[in-house]
């Protein structure tokens, strides 16, 4: 058993039996269910614009290589500079080298999945450089030495009297605040960041081709401050977040908006096509867009997988999960949580060390039924427990389990041998790892196969 694996089990035990974290996060996420159908009027047919939005993020995922030189060519145009990163560690050695070159102590960045990804914050942390998040969720989160709990809603798993108290602990202010006044120090705090610092980094919901250009969604505007204050701006992102067209943003801003929040479009919405240019008074004097693939080439390599590629993170599977809601985000113990993340994870980081992700499953296909852009996650984490059987890293116990299922399953008289109190004292005696949450297991005194023969003679 792996350690990822015994730390998944023992903080699922943890979080599944603990009714005021399911609270917390049930009562979140019903606002969240509120508001969707409202945002989803906007479109005429909503099931038509996820089938487009899937067809666009087809073409740009098979041609992802001529999609990224497109980018590349149009965006030096402007004088911005493009850096590859095979890794995460290619990735932090270059912002370090960033860094370095303008003399950063501090710097401000704003929401971002794929920083966490490459562990941005600890790895600067490590070199003497004070990095702020800035987007309210994520500096609660960073205030309590937390990584994100949800891939849009990074504090969901706190109320507003958990996020009062952490700031009288961290920061001296009353107890009973409301959250306007918490937001209000925050931003306060937050606000001398953008002015003290030298660089900013941000990630992008969008790499857009044709412009060479990276688009970023957002509702506080903190992001678009961490791109222009600072003189240096730094770009994270996944390469697997481009598409082709400018156009293309008609359709996929209202549905990120939509089935991420439940807004019919977020509050800002920014295309950024470089830096300051010579006729402009705002904005950085240099910005950098490092492409990372960190083993997304490994996922795009598999013809099945390669879907999961489609993913525009607006984080609605995590909302109709009923894992993720009974287990919570950080029970994962892996950047992205929830279907995709069980779907991606042990892709990126090793199907040895995290395959038991897919099956944390239900397998009832509410995931796939809510995707933004129709990825069928249920098949998809089918798929990777069927992978790891075919690299042999079932359990020799599991292999002799399923054999013996097997041999019974195909012989009448052994499925019927033994019914009611044998099978039930042999099937709970085996498998007392299932029984640990659950009740035994009880069979009918007899088979359907017998009943019917009772009834018919």
């Amino acid at each position: 058993m792996t350690n990822q694996l015994q730390d998944f089990i023992a903080k699922s035990a943890i979080k599944a039996n603990d009714l005021e974290h399911r609270r917390k996060i049930n009562f979140n996420i019903g606002k969240y269910n509120e508001k969707v159908p409202e945002g989803k009027e906007q479109f005429t047919d909503v099931h038509l614009a996820r089938e487009r939005a899937k067809n666009i993020k087809w073409r740009a995922i098979e041609t992802l290589d001529q999609q990224l030189e497109n980018f590349e060519l149009n965006f030096t145009k402007r004088g911005g500079k493009v850096i590859w990163a095979e890794n995460a560690a290619q990735a932090i050695e270059e912002v370090i080298k960033i860094c370095k070159e303008k003399n950063c102590k501090k710097l401000v960045k704003s929401k971002s999945m794929v920083t966490e990804e490459v562990h941005l914050n600890s790895e600067l942390e490590k070199n003497g450089i004070e990095s702020v998040e800035t987007d309210l969720g994520e500096y609660i989160q960073q205030l309590d030495g937390e990584a994100p709990y949800h891939i849009v809603t990074p504090a969901m798993h706190k109320n507003k009297e958990d996020v009062a108290k952490l700031f009288h602990e961290k920061l001296g202010t009353p107890i009973n605040l409301t959250p306007e006044q918490l937001t209000l120090v925050a931003r306060d705090i937050l606000r001398e960041k953008y002015v003290e610092a030298e660089i900013g980094v941000t990630g992008a919901n969008f790499i857009i081709s044709d412009i060479g250009a990276i688009s970023i969604t957002e509702n506080e505007g903190n992001a678009r401050l961490t791109c222009a204050y600072p003189k240096t701006h730094i770009v994270i992102v996944g390469i697997e977040k481009v598409i082709p067209s400018l156009t293309d943003l008609g359709l996929f801003w209202p549905l990120l908006s939509t089935f991420g929040t439940g807004q019919k479009v977020t509050v800002y919405n920014t295309i950024v096509t470089g830096p300051k240019q010579s006729n402009e008074l705002d904005g950085p004097e240099e910005m950098y867009v490092i492409l990372l693939d960190n083993g997304r080439t490994n996922i795009l390599e598999n013809p099945k997988q390669r879907e999961s590629l489609y993913c525009i993170r607006c984080g609605a599977c995590l909302n109709a999960c009923p894992i993720y809601k009974n287990i919570g985000g950080h029970a994962y113990g892996a950047t992205y949580s929830g279907p995709i993340g069980s779907v991606i994870t042990p892709n990126l980081q090793g199907m040895d060390d995290f395959k038991h992700l897919s099956y944390a499953s239900s397998l009832c296909g509410a995931c796939t039924e809510v995707c933004a852009v129709k990825i069928n996650l249920h098949e998809l984490l089918l798929d990777n427990r069927q992978e790891s059987v075919k690299q042999g890293m079932n359990s020799f116990t599991e292999k002799a389990a399923w054999k013996l299922w097997k041999i019974a399953s195909l012989n009448r008289k052994m499925m019927n041998l033994g019914n009611g109190d044998l099978k039930n004292k042999v099937v709970n005696g085996l498998f007392k790892g299932w029984k640990e949450n659950r009740s035994d297991l009880v069979f009918s005194k007899k088979t359907f196969n017998e009943m019917w023969k009772d009834r018919e003679g």
